[in-house]
């Protein structure tokens, strides 16, 4: 059976479909990167609030509590700043530049873990029972509990 034009059209389109789609999934780190500047900020804030009324935050805590929010939202606007520079240099960027832009934002993300843990681990220390447990869930869970599909991006800006 000779194959007609058509099927050879068809299978024409699906290539250029699939072609697209390939270079639209090599290229969209910077699309995604481009569309949440500022989000780390505006997400951690979100965070900050949620995460101040699961944990009951007493009125004796607050002074921990504060410090755990400012590391927050020093390491959202360092991924910010970073983020940006990224999107900025994108379309100039060789493979390698690409390599070492990312690689500034996972350094940022892991000294940004390092500087929260002992901010966070303070205010645990002085957290009633209920509260060590929910600060648990949390943690081991993320917002999954609550409805949410985050996980532990809950508390490092990202």
């Amino acid at each position: 059976m000779k194959p007609s034009g058509n099927q050879f059209t068809y299978v024409s389109a699906r290539l250029i479909a699939a072609a697209t789609l390939v270079t639209t999934l090599a290229f969209a780190p910077v699309v995604v990167f481009a569309a949440e500047k500022d989000a780390h900020e505006d997400r951690a804030e979100m965070r900050i609030k949620d995460m101040h009324a699961k944990l009951k935050i007493t009125t004796a805590e607050e002074k921990q509590w504060t410090k755990v929010a400012e590391a927050m939202r020093d390491n959202a606007k360092t991924m910010d700043t970073l983020t940006q520079a990224r999107v900025d240099r994108a379309k100039d960027m060789t493979a390698v530049d690409d390599l070492k832009s990312y690689g500034e934002i996972a350094e940022a993300h892991a000294a940004g873990i390092k500087k929260l843990t002992p901010a966070f681990a303070d205010l645990y220390a002085g957290m009633s029972d209920e509260q060590k447990k929910e600060a648990d869930t949390l943690f081991r869970h993320g917002d999954r509990k609550h409805g949410h599909k985050h996980g532990h991006k809950m508390l490092d800006g990202k």
